[in-house]
């Protein structure tokens, strides 16, 4: 399925305004912005670069005010919207056809009978951005004027330009920029174009999509340089932004090297999945490639080649959790088992008291251990890696980390975790503070409290201690200790279910008793590798997840039956994160439920059948990539980022484990 259109969405924009590119570089840096070409969010730019990779990310180079000459006439190709709600110009009338070309957005501009095609990507591994204007044809020279605007700040920030003067000062092929003496400079460079310096500032951009979310809607960016060139029928001129002083200016070279980073990506998913490639969707290609965008560099004073997992974009970093679920889908499924072994090594680095890291902040604190299952998900990780290489080594290399991380539990360690000796079963939580996944907390007023023993935790507990059994075996070293601990565990997670309503308690023993909400946590006990439930009682699980939290995108975090429901997410913070886990579509919960599907009716085209309204969505928010959340209530509007590593993981991870079914 190839992401193209044409102009019965790209000259509206109310459509094309609502559909975002992204291109990243590897390191934690990235792309992003509109079809439309209208800056909607303060994280919308050319070059938002990773100064300390992989977060530090800066804003640099925000857009090009592009105009094309031809033909004595002048034809504006960038939209924008300012304070006064005025879109002027409104270059995406000129679009006549937008497509992806594997991850790299390509724009086709209509003038008169000349035909401009633009191209936008980044260089793997360095904060350097391309932005490549071919003339395609055309009857006369056509001359392009092009004003780079620039800033420096935060990316989750906004700009205020008023007496803000950089420092803008020529050099060969291009200009350099310094926003302040000690700002890291950058440049922008062409071998094609002429450049000039300059020093204006546009105020007032206005950002929509922030307004959505109750944030600062208005932006400011300094006109740093403009860049012209007459082309003729074949030339392209390359605007290259980057951090380095000396980058590789030739577009066509570079191109060809991001062109081949790709192909190699799809070639290594082909020979790992030689015997099933030939059936395979176009759409599962395209989030072969979107999987890539979310591996980074995170080099440690013991890792200098330590890799990690950007949760999601724009705003996102790397978060434990979302790394540990994701690691499986994003580098096994597609054919990267080395880049998992990094990622294991680098998170055991950071394991402290008997914890991996809930989140790195952005601007590269020390890291927050405020999770109770992103541990208990670094077992599932190392537990796909191994069965997926039988690397040994490795499991000898962490086996001490594991030990001790179950040590910790059964001592206790933060937030009041620790393992209940009554039933075996995991307790975790203080008040004020939420550590499981569904983490919304506003001040101090968390929104989906789950102090007592959350359903899956407990069953990524069993599953920890059924793991780590089988590693201490696989190693020769005792086991028997983990073993009657998970039969325990396994023994008392009758505990959870609840047979009035045939469904599992969402928690045991917190502050007020069972939950008993309908929420999708439970599909987990079903989905896992160890089940600590009945067949029967499994199979009920599937089946009142799916009447009751099952849409297209993924599953309802709480049943639309329960009076606390809400079936729309947006407006202000607060009231985004009430609706957070309150019936909200999460997108990775999708893989989960096919694959328990799949355990228990045991029917490939079925469970395949769930992953396939994916495909269209690939066309609707982030393109060629998958959302992070979705409205309760259809038709299930995509919110959030516009990529979600998790969500991407999973559709990846179940359609790979259906195929093998098929298979097998």
């Amino acid at each position: 399925m190839a992401i193209e259109f044409g102009r019965d969405l790209c000259g509206y924009l109310e459509t094309a305004e609502k559909r975002e590119w992204l291109v990243t570089n590897g390191i934690g840096g990235y792309a992003c912005g509109t079809v439309a070409g209208l800056p909607t969010r303060r994280y919308h730019g050319l070059l938002i670069a990773a100064l300390d990779p992989p977060v530090g990310r800066t804003l640099l180079v925000s857009t090009i005010d592009e105009t094309a000459h031809y033909n004595g006439r002048i034809y504006p190709l960038s939209t924008y919207r300012w304070c006064n709600g005025v879109v002027n110009p409104t270059g995406y009338r000129h679009i006549e056809r937008f497509r992806l070309e594997g991850t790299t957005p390509v724009w086709s501009y209509a003038i008169a009978d000349a035909l401009v095609e633009k191209r936008i990507w980044m260089q793997p591994g360095a904060n350097t951005t391309y932005v490549q204007y071919h003339l395609h044809r055309s009857t006369q020279p056509l001359t392009l004027w092009l004003k780079v605007l620039v800033n420096y700040r935060d990316h989750h920030h906004h700009t205020q330009g008023w007496g803000w003067h950089m420092q803008v000062t020529a050099v060969p092929q291009g200009i350099k920029v310094q926003a302040y003496s000690d700002a890291l400079p950058f440049y922008l460079l062409s071998q094609e174009a002429e450049s000039t310096t300059a020093h204006d500032w546009y105020y007032g951009f206005d950002l929509a999509r922030e307004r959505d979310r109750g944030l600062d809607d208005r932006d400011d960016h300094l006109h740093a340089a403009t860049m012209m060139m007459t082309l003729t029928p074949g030339q392209s001129l390359t605007l290259v932004a980057s951090t380095q002083s000396n980058p590789n200016l030739v577009g066509d070279v570079a191109l060809q090297q991001r062109q081949a980073y790709e192909r190699k990506l799809i070639n290594i998913w082909k020979a790992d999945h030689r015997t099933d490639v030939e059936g395979t969707p176009a759409w599962i290609q395209h989030l072969l490639l979107a999987a890539d965008q979310f591996i980074v560099n995170r080099r440690t004073t013991k890792r200098p080649a330590g890799k990690t997992i950007i949760a999601g974009y724009p705003w996102f970093s790397d978060w434990g959790r979302d790394t540990m679920i994701s690691l499986p889908g994003l580098t096994l499924a597609t054919g990267r088992p080395e880049i998992a072994r990094a990622i294991l090594q680098t998170f055991a680095d950071y394991v402290d008291q008997g914890m991996v890291p809930n989140r790195f902040p952005d601007a590269g604190e020390v890291p927050e251990y405020n999770t109770v299952d992103a541990t208990l998900w670094y077992f599932e990780a190392i537990r796909a890696y191994y069965r997926a290489t039988h690397d040994e080594a490795l499991l000898r290399e962490l086996f001490p980390v594991l030990a001790d991380i179950i040590d910790w539990h059964c001592r206790g360690t933060r937030y009041g975790i620790h393992l209940d000796p009554s039933d075996g079963l995991l307790y975790a939580g203080e008040p004020g503070v939420q550590l499981t996944w569904m983490d919304a907390k506003v001040g101090d007023w968390v929104v989906t409290p789950r102090i007592g023993k959350p359903v899956e935790v407990n069953a990524l507990w069993y599953n920890a201690l059924r793991a780590l059994a089988q590693f201490a075996r696989l190693i020769g070293k005792p086991y028997q200790e983990y073993e009657a601990m998970a039969d325990r565990t396994a023994a008392r997670f009758s505990r959870f279910w609840n047979e009035s309503l045939g469904y599992c308690y969402d928690v045991l023993d917190g502050p007020d008793g069972p939950d008993a909400a309908l929420r999708p946590n439970q599909i987990l006990a079903v989905a896992l590798t160890d089940s600590p439930l009945t067949p029967e009682q499994q199979r009920q699980v599937v089946e009142v997840c799916g009447r009751e939290l099952l849409t297209s995108h993924g599953l309802r975090s709480l049943a639309s039956s329960d009076p606390r429901y809400q079936g729309h997410y947006g407006g202000p913070v607060q009231q985004r994160d009430a609706a957070y886990h309150q019936g909200t579509v999460w997108g990775w919960l999708l893989g989960p439920f096919v694959i328990a599907h799949l355990r228990v009716f045991q029917n490939p085209t079925q469970a395949r059948e769930f992953l396939e309204p994916m495909a269209y969505h690939l066309q609707a928010h982030g393109l060629g990539s998958c959302s992070e959340i979705f409205d309760g209530d259809a038709p299930m509007t995509p919110h959030g980022c516009i990529a979600q590593a998790w969500t991407v993981a999973e559709i990846l991870r179940a359609w790979t484990l259906i195929q093998q079914h098929t298979t097998s």
